[in-house]
């Protein structure tokens, strides 16, 4: 995640300045079972420098928008900071759909660009502009990597459609054996590799 905003201020010509600091003890917010746990995460995730913000027009950039609370609390820190404008440049495009093959993310439904266009997503996080990564520039950058992976999540097109109605957190089921988990998807599962690691 590092890398966007270096990518970023290399290609727009503005300065770089860290103007928060963030705890590398709390884990993916995004993936917190309730809204009060992740706005609470965030808190403690993210002590704005407000002698770096206060005054001026920052510029975030993010790697994704999932549900769109971590960016609205980020935003609303940022501003609290003392910054004139912030706005949203988020290195990936809108993700519109669940994953379903082992990647842990809300329903279709709790995703924020799933439900709203980008001004109504830019008007809900706070900021003064929301620009996306486009997904044919994702895929112009990938090159010949590009048929080695999936984009359900960004297109809605599935290439193993799912069966029947797909619960996230039901869906992982203990198979006993050393933590494994496995995703349900309809009479079938599928291994989560992160629990190999």
């Amino acid at each position: 995640m590092k890398f966007f905003p270096l990518g970023y201020v290399a290609k727009a010509g503005v300065a770089f300045q860290q103007g928060w600091i963030r705890s590398h003890y709390v884990g993916r917010t995004f993936i917190e079972p309730s809204q009060r746990i992740r706005d609470f995460g965030v808190k403690l995730e993210l002590s704005p420098v407000r002698a770096v913000l206060e005054g001026i027009r920052v510029v975030v950039v993010d790697d994704s928008i999932v549900r769109g609370t971590t960016s609205s609390n980020i935003v609303r820190l940022i501003k609290d900071a003392g910054a004139k404008e912030v706005h949203m440049r988020i290195a990936s495009p809108p993700i519109i759909g669940s994953c379903y093959y082992g990647v842990d993310t809300p329903s279709s439904e709790e995703l924020i660009s799933n439900r709203m266009s980008i001004e109504e997503i830019r008007e809900f996080i706070g900021s003064n502009s929301l620009a996306f990564l486009s997904i044919n520039s994702l895929k112009k950058l990938l090159g010949n990597e590009l048929p080695n992976f999936c984009y359900a999540c960004l297109s809605g097109k599935y290439p193993v459609e799912p069966r029947g109605k797909v619960k996230r957190v039901e869906d992982f089921l203990d198979d006993g054996l050393s933590g494994i988990q496995l995703l349900k998807i309809g009479k079938y599962c599928m291994l989560d590799r992160r629990s190999l690691n």
